[in-house]
Protein backbone atom coordinates (compact mmCIF):
# COMPACT_ATOMS: atom_id res chain seq x y z
CA UNK A 1 0.00 0.00 0.00
CA UNK A 2 1.34 3.42 -1.00
CA UNK A 3 1.62 5.83 1.91
CA UNK A 4 -0.60 8.86 1.46
CA UNK A 5 0.93 12.31 1.41
CA UNK A 6 -0.43 14.54 4.14
CA UNK A 7 -1.48 17.99 2.92
CA UNK A 8 -2.18 20.53 5.68
CA UNK A 9 -4.45 23.33 4.43
CA UNK A 10 -4.48 26.60 6.38
CA UNK A 11 -7.73 28.56 6.19
CA UNK A 12 -8.22 31.87 7.97
CA UNK A 13 -11.38 33.55 6.67
CA UNK A 14 -14.81 32.83 5.23
CA UNK A 15 -13.91 34.18 1.78
CA UNK A 16 -10.65 32.26 1.65
CA UNK A 17 -12.36 28.99 2.59
CA UNK A 18 -14.79 29.53 -0.28
CA UNK A 19 -11.80 29.39 -2.63
CA UNK A 20 -10.01 26.57 -0.82
CA UNK A 21 -13.03 24.27 -0.57
CA UNK A 22 -12.76 22.75 -4.08
CA UNK A 23 -9.05 22.15 -3.54
CA UNK A 24 -9.75 20.47 -0.21
CA UNK A 25 -12.41 18.28 -1.84
CA UNK A 26 -10.00 17.25 -4.57
CA UNK A 27 -7.37 16.37 -1.96
CA UNK A 28 -9.79 14.21 0.04
CA UNK A 29 -10.93 12.52 -3.17
CA UNK A 30 -7.41 11.61 -4.29
CA UNK A 31 -6.21 8.10 -3.45
CA UNK A 32 -2.66 9.25 -2.66
CA UNK A 33 -3.48 12.26 -0.51
CA UNK A 34 -4.75 12.86 3.02
CA UNK A 35 -6.16 16.21 4.15
CA UNK A 36 -5.49 17.92 7.47
CA UNK A 37 -7.11 21.28 8.24
CA UNK A 38 -5.66 24.13 10.27
CA UNK A 39 -8.47 26.58 11.00
CA UNK A 40 -7.45 30.01 12.24
CA UNK A 41 -8.02 33.75 11.82
CA UNK A 42 -11.45 35.30 11.59
CA UNK A 43 -13.10 31.89 11.36
CA UNK A 44 -13.17 32.09 15.17
CA UNK A 45 -14.28 35.71 15.58
CA UNK A 46 -17.04 35.49 12.96
CA UNK A 47 -17.99 31.84 13.65
CA UNK A 48 -17.49 31.02 9.97
CA UNK A 49 -15.78 27.81 11.14
CA UNK A 50 -19.32 26.48 10.93
CA UNK A 51 -19.09 26.68 7.13
CA UNK A 52 -16.15 24.25 7.25
CA UNK A 53 -18.09 21.76 9.36
CA UNK A 54 -21.22 22.22 7.21
CA UNK A 55 -19.15 21.41 4.13
CA UNK A 56 -18.23 18.06 5.69
CA UNK A 57 -14.63 18.75 6.70
CA UNK A 58 -13.12 17.96 10.07
CA UNK A 59 -11.26 20.69 11.95
CA UNK A 60 -7.95 19.06 12.84
CA UNK A 61 -6.24 22.05 14.47
CA UNK A 62 -7.72 25.22 15.94
CA UNK A 63 -5.44 28.23 16.11
CA UNK A 64 -6.74 31.46 17.63
CA UNK A 65 -5.21 34.61 16.15
CA UNK A 66 -7.49 37.67 16.28
CA UNK A 67 -9.20 38.79 19.46
CA UNK A 68 -12.82 39.86 19.24
CA UNK A 69 -13.19 43.65 19.20
CA UNK A 70 -9.50 44.33 18.50
CA UNK A 71 -8.91 45.68 14.98
CA UNK A 72 -5.97 47.64 13.63
CA UNK A 73 -2.32 47.40 12.70
CA UNK A 74 -1.05 46.69 16.22
CA UNK A 75 -3.73 44.03 16.72
CA UNK A 76 -2.73 42.37 13.44
CA UNK A 77 0.92 42.21 14.53
CA UNK A 78 -0.06 40.38 17.72
CA UNK A 79 -2.48 38.13 15.81
CA UNK A 80 0.29 37.21 13.37
CA UNK A 81 2.62 36.22 16.20
CA UNK A 82 -0.06 34.00 17.75
CA UNK A 83 -0.74 32.47 14.35
CA UNK A 84 2.89 31.59 13.64
CA UNK A 85 3.25 29.95 17.05
CA UNK A 86 -0.07 28.11 16.92
CA UNK A 87 0.28 26.88 13.35
CA UNK A 88 3.85 25.88 14.13
CA UNK A 89 2.61 23.66 16.95
CA UNK A 90 -0.03 22.14 14.65
CA UNK A 91 2.53 21.41 11.95
CA UNK A 92 4.87 19.81 14.48
CA UNK A 93 2.07 17.50 15.56
CA UNK A 94 0.72 16.70 12.07
CA UNK A 95 4.07 16.30 10.31
CA UNK A 96 2.57 17.09 6.87
CA UNK A 97 4.40 16.66 3.59
CA UNK A 98 3.10 20.01 2.31
CA UNK A 99 1.44 23.01 3.93
CA UNK A 100 -0.95 24.80 1.57
CA UNK A 101 -1.95 28.47 1.86
CA UNK A 102 -3.84 30.89 -0.38
CA UNK A 103 -3.55 34.57 -1.12
CA UNK A 104 -2.21 37.44 0.91
CA UNK A 105 -3.83 37.69 4.33
CA UNK A 106 -1.91 37.54 7.62
CA UNK A 107 -3.27 34.03 8.26
CA UNK A 108 -1.59 32.80 5.07
CA UNK A 109 1.63 34.59 6.06
CA UNK A 110 1.51 32.94 9.49
CA UNK A 111 1.13 29.53 7.85
CA UNK A 112 3.92 30.25 5.39
CA UNK A 113 6.33 31.37 8.11
CA UNK A 114 5.50 28.38 10.31
CA UNK A 115 6.04 25.94 7.44
CA UNK A 116 9.21 27.55 6.12
CA UNK A 117 10.88 27.90 9.52
CA UNK A 118 9.50 24.54 10.61
CA UNK A 119 11.16 22.70 7.72
CA UNK A 120 8.03 21.76 5.74
CA UNK A 121 7.49 22.37 2.03
CA UNK A 122 5.03 25.16 1.30
CA UNK A 123 2.49 25.42 -1.50
CA UNK A 124 0.89 28.76 -2.37
CA UNK A 125 -2.24 29.47 -4.41
CA UNK A 126 -2.75 32.80 -6.20
CA UNK A 127 0.89 33.81 -5.91
CA UNK A 128 2.24 36.31 -8.41
CA UNK A 129 -0.96 38.35 -8.45
CA UNK A 130 -0.95 42.07 -7.81
CA UNK A 131 -3.46 43.82 -5.55
CA UNK A 132 -2.69 46.67 -3.17
CA UNK A 133 -5.23 45.98 -0.42
CA UNK A 134 -3.91 47.05 2.98
CA UNK A 135 -0.58 45.20 2.93
CA UNK A 136 -1.62 42.58 0.38
CA UNK A 137 1.04 43.31 -2.23
CA UNK A 138 3.91 42.94 0.25
CA UNK A 139 2.44 39.94 2.07
CA UNK A 140 1.60 38.00 -1.10
CA UNK A 141 5.11 38.38 -2.55
CA UNK A 142 6.71 37.65 0.83
CA UNK A 143 4.80 34.35 0.90
CA UNK A 144 6.01 33.63 -2.64
CA UNK A 145 9.63 33.95 -1.50
CA UNK A 146 8.96 31.32 1.18
CA UNK A 147 7.11 28.99 -1.21
CA UNK A 148 8.41 25.75 -2.71
CA UNK A 149 5.40 24.91 -4.93
CA UNK A 150 3.65 27.75 -6.73
CA UNK A 151 0.08 27.46 -8.02
CA UNK A 152 -0.60 30.81 -9.75
CA UNK A 153 -4.00 31.50 -11.25
CA UNK A 154 -2.93 33.03 -14.57
CA UNK A 155 0.00 32.89 -17.00
CA UNK A 156 0.79 36.53 -16.24
CA UNK A 157 1.10 35.78 -12.52
CA UNK A 158 3.31 32.80 -13.34
CA UNK A 159 5.63 35.01 -15.40
CA UNK A 160 5.78 37.50 -12.56
CA UNK A 161 6.99 34.73 -10.20
CA UNK A 162 9.76 33.86 -12.65
CA UNK A 163 10.84 37.51 -12.69
CA UNK A 164 10.93 37.38 -8.88
CA UNK A 165 13.59 34.68 -9.10
CA UNK A 166 11.40 31.64 -8.44
CA UNK A 167 12.28 28.30 -10.06
CA UNK A 168 10.16 27.90 -13.25
CA UNK A 169 10.10 24.13 -12.67
CA UNK A 170 8.04 24.67 -9.50
CA UNK A 171 5.56 27.14 -11.03
CA UNK A 172 2.33 25.47 -12.16
CA UNK A 173 -0.37 27.69 -13.67
CA UNK A 174 -3.63 26.06 -12.54
CA UNK A 175 -6.32 28.74 -12.74
CA UNK A 176 -8.23 30.18 -9.81
CA UNK A 177 -10.15 27.82 -7.52
CA UNK A 178 -12.82 30.53 -7.43
CA UNK A 179 -13.89 29.16 -10.83
CA UNK A 180 -14.45 25.62 -9.54
CA UNK A 181 -18.01 24.53 -8.95
CA UNK A 182 -19.59 27.48 -10.76
CA UNK A 183 -21.35 25.31 -13.36
CA UNK A 184 -24.85 25.53 -11.82
CA UNK A 185 -24.62 29.32 -11.79
CA UNK A 186 -23.07 29.63 -15.24
CA UNK A 187 -26.33 28.32 -16.69
CA UNK A 188 -28.06 31.56 -15.75
CA UNK A 189 -28.45 34.04 -18.60
CA UNK A 190 -27.47 37.58 -17.52
CA UNK A 191 -30.50 39.83 -17.27
CA UNK A 192 -31.06 43.52 -16.72
CA UNK A 193 -31.56 43.59 -12.97
CA UNK A 194 -30.95 46.90 -11.22
CA UNK A 195 -30.08 45.27 -7.89
CA UNK A 196 -26.59 46.06 -6.59
CA UNK A 197 -24.37 43.94 -4.35
CA UNK A 198 -22.25 46.30 -2.24
CA UNK A 199 -19.02 44.80 -0.91
CA UNK A 200 -16.38 47.38 0.04
CA UNK A 201 -13.37 46.51 2.19
CA UNK A 202 -10.93 48.91 3.89
CA UNK A 203 -7.63 49.80 2.23
CA UNK A 204 -5.71 50.81 5.35
CA UNK A 205 -6.97 54.36 5.74
CA UNK A 206 -8.18 55.75 9.06
CA UNK A 207 -11.68 54.81 10.22
CA UNK A 208 -12.81 58.36 9.42
CA UNK A 209 -11.50 58.18 5.83
CA UNK A 210 -12.96 54.72 5.27
CA UNK A 211 -16.31 55.91 6.59
CA UNK A 212 -16.26 58.90 4.22
CA UNK A 213 -15.50 56.67 1.23
CA UNK A 214 -18.23 54.19 2.13
CA UNK A 215 -20.79 56.95 2.71
CA UNK A 216 -20.25 58.13 -0.87
CA UNK A 217 -20.79 54.60 -2.20
CA UNK A 218 -23.93 54.09 -0.13
CA UNK A 219 -25.37 57.47 -1.13
CA UNK A 220 -25.50 56.19 -4.71
CA UNK A 221 -26.49 52.61 -3.80
CA UNK A 222 -29.60 53.84 -2.01
CA UNK A 223 -31.02 54.89 -5.40
CA UNK A 224 -31.19 51.18 -6.32
CA UNK A 225 -32.35 47.94 -4.74
CA UNK A 226 -29.21 46.80 -2.96
CA UNK A 227 -27.71 44.19 -0.64
CA UNK A 228 -24.88 45.48 1.55
CA UNK A 229 -22.30 42.95 2.71
CA UNK A 230 -20.11 43.40 5.78
CA UNK A 231 -16.44 44.31 5.19
CA UNK A 232 -13.53 42.13 6.22
CA UNK A 233 -11.72 42.76 9.51
CA UNK A 234 -8.76 44.75 8.14
CA UNK A 235 -7.80 48.10 9.72
CA UNK A 236 -10.44 50.67 8.83
CA UNK A 237 -13.37 48.26 8.86
CA UNK A 238 -14.94 50.02 11.87
CA UNK A 239 -15.37 53.13 9.72
CA UNK A 240 -17.09 51.18 6.94
CA UNK A 241 -19.42 49.52 9.43
CA UNK A 242 -20.25 52.89 10.95
CA UNK A 243 -21.17 54.27 7.52
CA UNK A 244 -23.50 51.33 6.91
CA UNK A 245 -25.14 51.68 10.32
CA UNK A 246 -25.71 55.41 9.80
CA UNK A 247 -27.21 54.80 6.36
CA UNK A 248 -29.88 52.65 8.04
CA UNK A 249 -29.40 50.01 5.36
CA UNK A 250 -29.35 46.45 6.67
CA UNK A 251 -25.97 44.68 6.54
CA UNK A 252 -25.45 41.00 5.73
CA UNK A 253 -22.64 39.71 7.94
CA UNK A 254 -21.96 36.52 6.03
CA UNK A 255 -23.34 34.35 3.25
CA UNK A 256 -22.14 30.80 2.55
CA UNK A 257 -20.58 30.65 -0.90
CA UNK A 258 -23.60 29.03 -2.67
CA UNK A 259 -25.89 31.76 -1.32
CA UNK A 260 -23.39 34.45 -2.32
CA UNK A 261 -23.29 33.06 -5.87
CA UNK A 262 -27.11 32.99 -5.93
CA UNK A 263 -27.03 36.65 -4.97
CA UNK A 264 -24.59 37.50 -7.78
CA UNK A 265 -26.71 35.77 -10.42
CA UNK A 266 -29.74 37.85 -9.40
CA UNK A 267 -27.84 41.17 -9.39
CA UNK A 268 -27.22 43.85 -11.99
CA UNK A 269 -23.74 44.71 -10.71
CA UNK A 270 -21.33 44.22 -7.82
CA UNK A 271 -19.99 47.48 -6.41
CA UNK A 272 -17.01 47.97 -4.08
CA UNK A 273 -13.51 46.51 -4.19
CA UNK A 274 -13.76 42.76 -3.63
CA UNK A 275 -11.75 40.35 -5.80
CA UNK A 276 -15.07 38.54 -6.33
CA UNK A 277 -15.94 41.36 -8.71
CA UNK A 278 -12.94 40.52 -10.89
CA UNK A 279 -13.06 36.70 -10.70
CA UNK A 280 -16.44 35.14 -9.86
CA UNK A 281 -18.40 38.08 -11.29
CA UNK A 282 -16.38 37.90 -14.50
CA UNK A 283 -17.23 34.22 -14.90
CA UNK A 284 -20.90 35.01 -14.33
CA UNK A 285 -20.71 37.97 -16.78
CA UNK A 286 -21.79 40.35 -14.03
CA UNK A 287 -20.65 43.99 -14.26
CA UNK A 288 -18.32 45.20 -11.52
CA UNK A 289 -17.74 48.75 -10.34
CA UNK A 290 -14.30 48.58 -8.73
CA UNK A 291 -13.83 51.53 -6.36
CA UNK A 292 -10.47 52.82 -5.16
CA UNK A 293 -6.97 51.29 -5.18
CA UNK A 294 -7.50 47.92 -3.45
CA UNK A 295 -7.31 45.86 -6.68
CA UNK A 296 -4.67 48.00 -8.40
CA UNK A 297 -2.40 45.79 -10.51
CA UNK A 298 -4.75 42.81 -10.69
CA UNK A 299 -5.83 41.52 -14.10
CA UNK A 300 -9.21 43.04 -14.87
CA UNK A 301 -11.62 41.46 -17.36
CA UNK A 302 -14.05 43.49 -19.45
CA UNK A 303 -16.77 43.41 -16.76
CA UNK A 304 -14.74 45.82 -14.57
CA UNK A 305 -15.25 49.58 -14.53
CA UNK A 306 -12.76 51.37 -12.29
CA UNK A 307 -13.90 54.36 -10.26
CA UNK A 308 -12.27 56.62 -7.71
CA UNK A 309 -13.93 57.40 -4.39
CA UNK A 310 -16.73 59.94 -4.54
CA UNK A 311 -20.46 60.07 -5.12
CA UNK A 312 -20.39 61.56 -8.61
CA UNK A 313 -17.83 59.18 -10.13
CA UNK A 314 -19.41 56.13 -8.50
CA UNK A 315 -22.85 57.10 -9.82
CA UNK A 316 -21.52 57.44 -13.36
CA UNK A 317 -19.67 54.13 -13.11
CA UNK A 318 -22.80 52.29 -11.93
CA UNK A 319 -24.84 53.78 -14.76
CA UNK A 320 -22.22 52.57 -17.24
CA UNK A 321 -22.00 49.13 -15.62
CA UNK A 322 -25.72 48.50 -15.84
CA UNK A 323 -25.54 49.04 -19.62
CA UNK A 324 -22.61 46.66 -20.31
CA UNK A 325 -23.15 43.77 -22.73
CA UNK A 326 -20.91 40.96 -21.50
CA UNK A 327 -22.34 38.00 -23.37
CA UNK A 328 -19.08 37.33 -25.26
CA UNK A 329 -16.68 38.32 -22.51
CA UNK A 330 -13.62 36.18 -21.71
CA UNK A 331 -11.59 36.09 -18.51
CA UNK A 332 -8.10 34.79 -17.57
CA UNK A 333 -8.91 32.78 -14.44
CA UNK A 334 -9.26 29.20 -15.66
CA UNK A 335 -11.84 26.60 -16.57
CA UNK A 336 -13.14 25.32 -13.23
CA UNK A 337 -10.76 22.37 -12.76
CA UNK A 338 -8.18 24.02 -10.52
CA UNK A 339 -8.76 21.80 -7.47
CA UNK A 340 -8.26 18.62 -9.47
CA UNK A 341 -5.08 19.97 -11.07
CA UNK A 342 -3.57 20.93 -7.73
CA UNK A 343 -4.41 17.54 -6.17
CA UNK A 344 -2.77 15.69 -9.07
CA UNK A 345 0.34 17.82 -8.78
CA UNK A 346 0.56 17.35 -5.01
CA UNK A 347 0.30 13.59 -5.47
CA UNK A 348 2.77 13.25 -8.34
CA UNK A 349 5.54 15.81 -7.80
CA UNK A 350 8.83 14.40 -6.51
CA UNK A 351 9.04 16.30 -3.23
CA UNK A 352 12.49 14.91 -2.47
CA UNK A 353 13.78 16.74 -5.54
CA UNK A 354 12.62 20.07 -4.11
CA UNK A 355 15.16 21.45 -1.67
CA UNK A 356 13.82 22.98 1.52
CA UNK A 357 16.51 25.63 1.16
CA UNK A 358 15.21 28.29 -1.22
CA UNK A 359 17.53 29.88 -3.78
CA UNK A 360 16.84 32.67 -6.24
CA UNK A 361 17.43 31.89 -9.90
CA UNK A 362 19.35 35.15 -10.37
Amino acid sequence: MVKKRVIAVVTGSRAEFGLLEPVMRAITGHARLSLETIVTGTHWTTKSWRDIRAAGFAIDARVKMQERGRIGYAADVQALSRGVAGIGRAIEKMRPDVVLVLGDRIEALAGALAASIGGVRLGHLHGGDRAEGVADEAIRHAISKLTHLHFPATPRSGRRLVKMGEDPRQIHVVGSPAMDGLEPWLEFVPWRSRKLVILQHPVGQSDKEEERAMRATLAVAMDYPCVVMAPNADPGSAGIRRAIERSRLSMVEHLPRPEFLDLLTSAGAIVGNSSAGLIEAAALRLPCVNIGPRQNGREKPANVIDADYGETVVRRAIQRALKLDLRRMRHPYGDGRTGTRIAKLLASIDLDAISLRKRNTF
